[in-house]
């Protein structure tokens, strides 16, 4: 017999002892029998997940790095533990569907207790909220399975009711009664989308017990290894979002989105909630040129082929949905995805059809063009350089080829031949470059500028060191403007950051993403850390990190800040300052740039296409601020069709500033729409996303205005500098 961990032979056992061992007993049996009763569906099989020998070694290592390497410096103590158990609780359980509050009140025994326990390798909590959590998790997929097939005959589309979505504010359930009564709400809306995206009735309920029989594998497939990531990641995020603890499993295959990258759709994926979700695309990939997938997306479904069957990924691992997306080169894979924005138009979702491929470095190659802006009666050029990613072939550089392939090399050849061509001034076209090779981004500036630094960088020892150019020579000295958007991010901040502060050139478009940090890896007992052990810094002291570059002159974007960019991410690190270094302002743009946005809005007013960017930016802002979906399902027709009558309303406006016909239905914009002769791509069928219309449109889908404002914006500003050198130049006439 057994009892507590030890183990008394009974010939030996005392009549007290006995005593006391019967009242264990009976404590035991009344316990399970309240745990039976507690759990509505018995689980055969289900068995508590332990933690191993080397887990606990991993996490003493992993805690002494991040207390001594990272550079935000934050010791791991009671504060920290309390926002762990809160931020490992979010993690499991974010949109509250599981846990009740009595779970909740259990659990704040470990709210100062976890730093003691870590710091000694004691794993407890961490497990023993995460059995807590399997058992809850796989109750309810039992429950919702087996009751499922009634559920959805005796669902009432009529009533009226509607679903929240603002669910991380709910508060936690107060019953197992409470939960019920979510999980209706939430099957209800999931049939009335599925009934409205035209699923056949009786194709429903075997599509959702589906969807939940996979989900319900891959809880009973959960290791210690899972339990351990979900819990060393829901620490790792405090100290900065891009601090991971990555798993044996991870580490062998470090970063599956750059593999899937290589070669595949040309996507980085990452997990939010039960979805997987779109992160960006990758420069010059498969998915990119297709042009209808777009970052956050969600990816909901996969099928293989032209008419493969559309598998649901809803609840599948990361992992195991970019197994499924990659594939073989020129192989066909379909993703069935809820638009970016569309968490007001759930019953929207959209097939897109990408052909895998490799990236290739010479696909993302800088390229050249040439805009014409009008002046008057004459057209003045200017040359435009897109730089999709900061590239360098490494290889080829330590082999000393002569013509290895790198950015500045790249664009050094461009600029050559523009400016054979009588253009009077760049656009740099940064637009949803995600950075790459640091030293390219300084060796690109160098192009531009002569003798100086081009970005500070400060380790977590707070040592500072300054990179970038060093010869005194520049290579092309006329007007420059850069370009960037949400998705500049990285070596783009760094390039366009270094442009500002010299005053070599002005800054349009969009706020960048503001990714100013660098990270290592650190291998561990079992995986890898991923550190952040240094921050970017401009020669002007301002950090690129959260705040980004913030441009001259501000267009609209489409791209949400609360949903792209560093200052979406929890725990990212903050904006500060560190001293600036001493460097030439090639112009005094403190006069120029007021003048020139002066002439932008002017202009922009009355531009069609660029009030219809305004008027698309609008009704994306307008659908964030949706917090509940009709479940009366006329009302929830009604809903969509009055946010297809805005976006056909947008669309019309637009046509009409522009002397063409009007449309009856956005379906027959894919009609008449032609394709864009000046950026080369097709305008697609306006998609009828409900509420997110405008965040399905990307800025090559239609007539590029903001490159061509870009371009104006050069121009007005090199003809404000011709004429300042007019007035200020002394006649040559003699006098009279």
């Amino acid at each position: 017999m057994a009892t507590g961990g030890y183990t008394y032979p009974l010939d030996q056992i005392s009549g007290d002892m006995l005593l006391y061992l019967i009242n264990k007993l009976k404590t035991a049996a009344q316990l399970f029998i309240t745990g039976v009763l507690l759990c509505a569906v018995s689980l055969p099989g289900w068995s508590r997940i332990e933690s191993t020998d080397s887990e606990r070694e991993t996490m003493v290592e992993m805690i002494d790095q991040l207390e001594q390497r990272h550079y935000a410096k934050h010791r791991y103590d009671d504060g920290l533990s309390s926002a762990h158990l809160d931020s490992y609780i979010d993690s499991l359980d974010r949109a509250k569907m599981f846990f009740t509050a009595a779970d909740l009140a259990e659990f704040e025994k470990y709210r100062t207790a976890m730093d003691e326990q870590l710091h000694e390798g004691n794993l407890e909590a961490g497990f023993f909220i995460f059995n807590r959590f399997q058992e809850r998790l796989e109750n309810r997929l039992e429950s919702v399975i087996e009751t499922l097939p009634d559920q959805v005959a005796s669902m009432d589309f009529e009533v009226d009711e509607s679903f929240p979505l603002a669910v991380e504010e709910w508060e936690w359930a107060t019953d197992s009664a409470e939960l019920d009564e979510r999980w209706r709400k939430r099957l209800k809306n999931e049939v009335l989308s599925l009934k409205l995206a035209d699923k056949p009735g009786d194709e429903i309920a075997p599509t959702l017990e589906k969807r939940y029989k996979n989900q319900l594998k891959r809880v009973r497939q959960y290791n210690s290894q899972d339990v351990f990531q979900i819990y060393a990641n829901a620490l790792t995020e405090l100290y900065d979002p891009h601090t991971n603890y990555l798993s044996p499993r991870r580490s062998e295959n470090f970063n599956i989105n750059m593999s899937l990258s290589l070669e595949g759709i040309g996507a980085v994926l990452q997990q939010e909630d039960e979805y997987t979700k779109v992160a960006r695309l990758v420069a010059a990939g498969p998915a990119e040129k297709q042009g209808e997938l777009k970052p956050s997306d969600r990816i909901v479904g996969v099928g293989q082929g032209e008419d493969g069957p559309i598998e649901d990924v809803i609840g599948w691992r990361l992992d195991e949905v970019v197994e499924w997306i990659r594939g073989p080169k020129d192989a066909t894979v379909r993703l069935e995805i809820l638009p970016a924005k569309s968490k007001a138009a759930a019953d929207e979702h959209k097939v897109v059809t990408i052909v895998r491929n490799k990236v290739k470095l010479e696909e993302q190659s800088a390229q050249k063009k040439i805009l014409e802006v009008p002046d008057g009666d004459k057209m003045i050029k200017v040359g435009v350089i897109d730089i999709p990613a900061f590239y360098i072939d490494f290889d080829a550089m330590r082999r000393g080829d002569d013509d290895y392939k790198s950015t500045t090399r790249d664009v050094k050849k461009l600029l050559a031949e523009l400016q054979e061509e009588g253009v009077e001034g760049i656009v740099v076209d940064l637009r949803n470059n995600g950075g790459g090779s640091l030293q390219e981004a300084n060796e690109l500036t160098g192009l531009f500028i002569e003798y100086g630094p081009t970005v500070q960088i400060r380790h977590s020892s707070r040592r500072v060191w300054r990179d970038g150019k060093r010869l005194k020579t520049t290579f092309y000295d006329g007007p420059l403007v850069v370009l960037i958007n949400r998705l500049s991010a990285s070596a783009s901040e760094i390039f366009a950051g270094a442009i500002q502060d010299y005053e070599r050139g002005i800054i349009v478009g969009d706020r960048s993403f503001g990714k100013g940090t660098v990270q290592t890896l650190v291998p561990l007992t079992e995986g890898q850390l991923k550190i952040t052990e240094s921050k970017f810094y401009r020669i002007s002291g301002d950090s690129t990190q959260h705040r980004g570059v913030v441009p001259d002159i501000e267009f609209p974007s489409l791209y949400d800040a609360e949903e792209i960019g560093e200052s979406s991410l929890d725990h990212a690190l903050n904006w500060d300052q560190i001293n600036p270094v001493r460097h030439r302002r090639y112009n005094d743009l403190s006069t120029v740039v007021p003048r020139v946005t002066a002439m932008y809005v002017e202009r922009s007013a009355g531009n069609p296409d660029f009030v219809y960017l305004q008027d698309q930016v609008e009704m994306a802002r307008q659908a964030s601020e949706i917090k509940e979906l009709p479940l009366n399902e006329a009302a929830r027709i009604a809903f969509r069709e009055s946010q297809e009558e805005k976006a056909l309303m947008i669309e019309n406006k637009r046509r009409k500033s522009k002397g063409e016909e009007p449309l009856a239905s956005l379906d027959d914009k894919e009609d008449t729409d032609e394709p864009d002769s000046e950026s080369g791509a097709e305008s697609d069928a306006e998609d009828t996303d409900l509420v997110a219309e405008a965040a399905e449109e990307d800025e090559a889908e239609e007539p590029d205005v903001l490159l061509t404002e870009a371009g104006n914006v050069l121009v007005d500003a090199l003809l404000l500098k011709e004429r300042a050198y007019a007035v200020n130049t002394p006649s040559k006439e003699p006098a009279k």
